[in-house]
């Protein structure tokens, strides 16, 4: 597999087979023969890996992917799927099967997550940023050639908090009725982020932080990131999750904002597993770090490959707990995310090569907001409203003018139907040199 992955032996998962025959045979393995059966994680992928800082008031912390499982049912429009076997990280993508038509299956809370479950807040990092006992990163390589290798580190969390009125931007939060509670809007039961570094030659060329729908990028030697010990620093953004390459406040969807800060630290690469994925087979398979004494007994790449949503659907407006935010129509509650397989992993650059399409909306309110600052905040509306007014009527004047000239160049001269002989012209022309001629005698 060239110079990205150092190869053990070529194991791959199988999904389709027995997992009580995998579970007994892989129970059989010594530590060191588990280690054996993968192929081995490029130390460059951990040691260039990226250090997360947590808000330090976010309560919804990095969740481990089995406990998410265990404590969600799959349902389709919010009816409970019968008969299933209990499933965990190597039997998710049994739950494609059961889709109804266009409708996904949707991993729901067991619980009113209104009332926080504990699950639902995840775990926080000890000092050493370690969270014990939890998978709550997934680490995904992407070889795109023998030089050519794509790092994914995906952060999983259980739970994703929008913003409330005091993350949207003058003069739109002027909109917003506060319930008085301090309504998020845009929450949603599962959440993946994910940032992407680029090696060549076993050297980081550059990195992609995901945010919201869209993300930033950076080339690796940019005064904007922050480097520590080879490792980027990432900033987790309250509630959303988000990924940024500073703390502070961040502007998203062109009017609402983020806010970061260095308050808890996670290294992601102490709860992670680890995968390699083939890009023309789109196949997942295990891999496993080379001093690793823990290897796992099985090759967990079913929940990979699951389609649905790991999260609750958007709740009714029957629904007590569901909120709209008058005059944009934003839900409080909006349906879970898809996993990491949709999120483009064979990729051209940086950036996903399918970029997200604004809606119409969101082009209106950017353009308005970039407008804003100068020319429509306070007094500087009627100069910006004055100026529009003169242009419009000096506009109109000139279009008045134009109009004018051109019908007078085509009524200069107007053909006569009549034809006149060629002798009675002659004879005009002789007429009028006469009286010409008197005139002057």
């Amino acid at each position: 597999m060239g110079h990205a992955l150092l190869l053990a032996s070529d194991v791959k998962g199988n999904i389709s087979s027995s997992s009580s025959t995998t579970a007994a045979n892989a129970r059989m393995l010594t530590t060191q023969s588990r280690q054996s059966a993968y192929r081995i994680v490029p130390d460059y992928v951990t040691r260039n890996a990226p250090l997360i800082w947590l808000h330090s008031e976010d309560p919804f912390r990095p969740s481990d992917l089995l406990e998410h499982i265990q404590h969600t049912t799959p349902r389709i429009d919010r009816d409970r799927i019968p008969d299933l076997p209990p499933l965990d990280l190597d039997s998710l993508e049994l739950l494609n099967n059961v889709s109804n038509g266009t409708s996904r299956v949707a991993l729901t809370s067991n619980d009113d997550v209104t009332t926080w479950p504990s699950w639902i807040l995840g775990q926080t990092p000890d000092p050493s940023g370690r969270i014990a006992n939890a998978t709550a990163c997934i680490v995904i390589l992407v070889e795109k050639s023998a030089r050519d290798l794509d790092a994914f580190y995906f952060y999983f969390y259980s739970y994703d908090r929008g913003p409330n009125i005091t993350q949207v931007m003058e003069p739109l939060n002027r909109l917003i009725e506060d319930d008085g509670g301090g309504m998020h809007f845009g929450d949603h039961v599962g959440d993946w982020e994910h940032n992407m570094v680029r090696f060549h030659d076993g050297k980081p060329t550059g990195i992609y932080y995901s945010q919201h729908v869209d993300g930033s990028a950076f080339d690796w030697n940019d005064n904007g990131l922050t480097i520590q010990d080879d490792r980027p620093l990432v900033f987790s953004a309250y509630g959303s999750h988000a990924n940024y390459e500073s703390p502070g406040e961040h502007v998203h969807d062109s009017a609402l904002i983020d806010y970061c800060d260095a308050g808890q630290l996670w290294d992601p690469m102490l709860s992670a597993n680890f995968y390699q994925l083939d890009p023309d087979a789109f196949a997942l398979s295990r891999l496993a770090l080379a001093d690793a004494d823990d290897a796992s007994e099985a090759n967990q790449t079913s929940f990979f490959y699951f389609k649905g949503r790991w999260g609750d659907i958007q709740y009714p407006d029957t629904d007590p707990r569901q909120k709209t935010v008058p005059h944009f129509g934003l839900k409080r509650f909006v349906t879970g995310p898809q996993g990491p397989i949709v999120k483009q992993l064979v990729r051209k650059d940086l950036f996903p090569d399918r970029r997200h399409k604004k809606p119409w909306v969101q082009w209106a309110v950017g353009i308005f907001m970039s407008w804003y600052p100068c020319c429509v905040r306070g007094w500087r509306i009627w100069m910006s409203a004055t100026v529009v007014v003169v242009g419009i009527l000096v506009m109109a004047l000139c279009v008045r003018l134009g109009v004018k000239r051109l019908r007078q160049k085509q009524t200069g001269y107007k053909r006569i139907d009549t034809e006149i002989p060629l002798n009675d012209m002659t004879m005009v022309d002789r007429q009028g040199r006469y009286r010409e001629e008197e005139s002057i005698g």
